[in-house]
């Protein structure tokens, strides 16, 4: 079958740990059935098992497999001891063809722990940084956080890898670290990264900044949704006063501030003020940094909360090994297949047992493998 040509091409690439002498499958059906699976909706070794001895007939139209379908242990001994970066190699050499980033497309980064992922709670949960494209509604990449370390120093690895020349890059209050805003712009990207406390002497000058600035642009935003009216404005500086040092954040060109009112209707609640500030490289007018800002909290929505609940990933307990990165790699090619299959109107948790049910439905996923 060509679809699969087209998987083994990338992901055949992967070395095999295992002894030739021991090996039943060939680590390219291992794999092939894994992914497919896991489009189909197997969230587990075993259901990885299930749906290849239920499919079977399907599956040997393009694979070989004289000793029959590999048992759930297989499964899991192979996606707990394969090498997670030969695997993000591969994911990321997919994705570099399955999405042509736009000019000023937003790249949004941000972290997501698979709170299920630890052992008898002596360990802490796994905790990935996945960069998000917005326009192309595709992952980029993820990096697993060491559990001595965070995000600070999981987010430079992963820039080092990404191709993001001619984007913008958005980055909650974590990464707001001189190292991270040189990176992004050494990548020839822009960026917008929120500022809290933990800058506190950079947050104490945005306040100064906005207090007492006279050359301020706005814009304001109305919008109505889910019974509540939330007003936005948007503030912005490119004429510096009071902000030490603004010269040690490379290419820092704008600083921002967000002012956000909820309003809930039919609701005793009561109005929800906030006010959030930011810097970025880049020149843009207050409308267009608004849409930005918007934009960073994709990852959330069409990311991090459809892996939870579309793919049960917070509830996932696979700890051992590398299971919990490639396994979690598994499921964002399956989300980025299936978000980007526009044939079906329905959602993703229904496209993954439409792709169960619809072998015709299912190659169409596949076709999006293009190579």
């Amino acid at each position: 079958m060509k679809t699969t040509n087209k998987l083994r091409t990338i992901f055949g690439q992967i070395p095999d740990f295992r002894r030739s002498h021991k090996q039943l499958y060939d680590l390219e059906s291992i794999l092939l059935i894994g992914i497919i699976s896991v489009i189909c909706g197997a969230e587990l070794w075993n259901e990885m098992e299930d749906y290849a001895c239920a499919k079977e007939e399907f599956l040997r139209t393009f694979l070989e497999l004289p000793n029959g379908i590999p048992s759930h242990d297989t499964f899991n001994r192979v996606f707990s001891n394969i090498n997670s970066n030969e695997f993000e190699t591969c994911f990321i050499e997919w994705v570099s063809i399955l999405a042509q980033l736009n000019p000023k497309e937003i790249i949004a980064i941000d972290g997501k722990t698979i709170r299920g992922a630890k052992s008898n709670g002596k360990k802490s949960p796994v905790h990935m940084v996945s960069a998000w494209a917005n326009d192309n509604n595709v992952v980029l990449e993820q990096v697993k956080v060491s559990e001595k370390s965070n995000e600070i120093t999981a987010i430079p690895k992963l820039l080092e890898v990404l191709s993001i020349e001619d984007t913008i890059v958005t980055i909650d209050a974590m990464g707001c670290q001189r190292e991270i805003a040189t990176k992004i712009i050494d990548k020839k990207a822009d960026y917008i990264l929120a500022v809290k406390e933990n800058q506190a002497q950079l947050y104490q000058d945005l306040e100064d900044e906005f207090r007492f600035g006279k050359h301020i642009l706005t814009h304001l935003s109305n919008e109505l949704d889910h019974g509540r009216i939330e007003t936005r404005i948007c503030s912005i500086i490119t004429d510096f006063k009071f902000t030490e040092d603004n010269n040690k954040w490379k290419n820092l060109t704008t600083l921002i501030k967000i002012e956000s009112t909820r309003e809930f209707k039919n609701s005793d609640k009561s109005i929800e003020k906030a006010t959030r500030y930011y810097i970025s490289s880049l020149y843009a007018n207050p409308e267009d940094f608004q849409k930005a800002i918007r934009s960073h909290w994709g990852i959330e929505n069409k990311l991090h909360w459809t892996l939870d609940v579309a793919f049960s990933e917070d509830a996932s307990r696979k700890r051992v090994g590398n299971a919990s990165q490639n396994f979690s790699i598994l499921n964002k090619i399956a989300l980025n297949l299936l978000k980007n299959e526009k044939s079906s109107k329905v959602g993703v948790k229904s496209r993954r047992l439409k792709a169960g049910w619809d072998n015709h439905y299912l190659i169409k996923v596949l076709n999006l493998m293009k190579v």
